[in-house]
């Protein structure tokens, strides 16, 4: 019985985690957030604990599951659809180089020493910080940079053009959403995005998946398939 009751438990244990995974959709380990690592840690003791223990029934791991599902989607949604609550729930990423400058108040603030930042380019190739343009400290712990035009893979220095202004692209349609703040940033109006979109066989700002402006200050467009219900 005590082995036929574990047997039990632990089908229970993965069909639950085989749910859950499929409804929380699919992640790199590299793109979970501290908060998604620890929660899939304290799941796991969790359901480990609840395993192995003889007191505690099958209802019970079925009822932990439960639970920890729909609190974990619950959060999934919430900072999917509300905007507003996205950065104080999972934060927002942090420049911490923002045009070759280093902004030391974000990077003490984030608890990083120019030891770790150093290590951190290093594992981007880059052994300089004087060939950074801008370095973004994402949610997840990762840096992402982008290097100044002199530095680039294929250098301007190399094919005899003149140094670029470096520029970060700016997102300007988000799921069919038009990202007001980096319209008027642009000093353009809706007026002048539909126009743009229009030209490029696009019939409103609702049926793009996503748009950004680029160095150029030009429109690039991802096509996307947008849910119904999100497409406002």
């Amino acid at each position: 019985m005590e082995f036929g009751v574990i047997l039990i438990k632990l089908t229970t244990g993965f069909v639950g985690l085989w749910a859950m995974t499929r409804l929380l959709g699919k992640k790199e380990i590299s793109a979970l957030t501290p908060f998604d690592f620890i929660s899939a840690v304290i799941l796991g003791d969790l359901v480990g604990n609840t395993i192995y223990e003889e007191k505690h029934s099958v209802m019970k791991l079925v009822f932990t599951l439960a639970v920890w599902t729909v609190l974990s989607v619950l959060f999934e949604k919430i900072t999917s659809h509300i905007k507003k609550l996205r950065k104080p729930l999972e934060g927002a990423p942090e420049i911490l180089i923002h045009d070759g400058r280093i902004d030391l108040v974000k990077l003490q603030k984030n608890n990083l020493d120019f030891d770790q930042l150093r290590m951190m380019l290093r594992a981007k190739d880059t052994f300089s910080i004087s060939e950074v343009a801008y370095a973004i400290y994402e949610t997840n712990g990762s840096l992402s940079i982008l290097k100044k035009s002199p530095f680039e893979t294929v250098t301007r220095q190399d094919m005899d053009l003149p140094a670029q202004e470096i520029k970060l692209p700016q997102c300007i349609i988000e799921t069919g959403t038009l990202q007001r703040k980096t319209l008027e940033s642009i000093g353009k109006d809706e007026d002048w995005l539909l126009r743009e979109l229009q030209e490029r066989g696009w019939p409103d700002i609702q049926s793009v998946a996503y748009a950004e402006i680029n160095e150029e200050g030009e429109i690039d467009i991802v096509p996307g398939v947008i849910p119904k219900k999100q497409a406002r």
